[in-house]
């Protein structure tokens, strides 16, 4: 048995609408990532409960809210684009800062070598 065979059923299980063939529950109880995803499943099914049944209020436009602001561009928050292409700028940085102590570093020991 494979944790991909099982895999599939272990959120049902938690809910109570199936249950395991004992060949499945030998694994889940000798495997310790279905044994986690249990873990999480009920940690999931145990805070939507605490959620209650109250409605949610959605704004009738909300569709169009969404739209309008998609065609904006997202205009509302600039410094997040500029972080962005900061992060995006010093991680090429980095990365060809890496590439030259590579080279380097491969010369060197050829270098060395000769």
């Amino acid at each position: 048995m494979r944790c991909d065979d099982v895999a599939p059923l272990l959120a049902e299980v938690v809910d109570g609408s199936v249950d395991l063939d004992p060949r499945s529950s030998r694994h889940v109880a000798a495997c310790l990532r279905c044994q986690a995803e249990l873990a999480q499943y009920r940690r999931l099914l145990r805070t939507l409960s605490q959620l209650g049944d109250e409605p949610v209020a959605v704004p009738a436009d909300l569709l169009a809210l969404i739209y309008a602001r998609l065609d904006a561009g997202g205009t509302g928050a600039p410094w997040a684009r500029r972080v962005a292409y900061a992060g995006a700028l010093a991680a090429t940085a980095a990365g060809a800062a890496g590439a030259i102590v590579l080279v380097a570093s491969r010369n060197r020991r050829f270098r060395l070598a000769s």
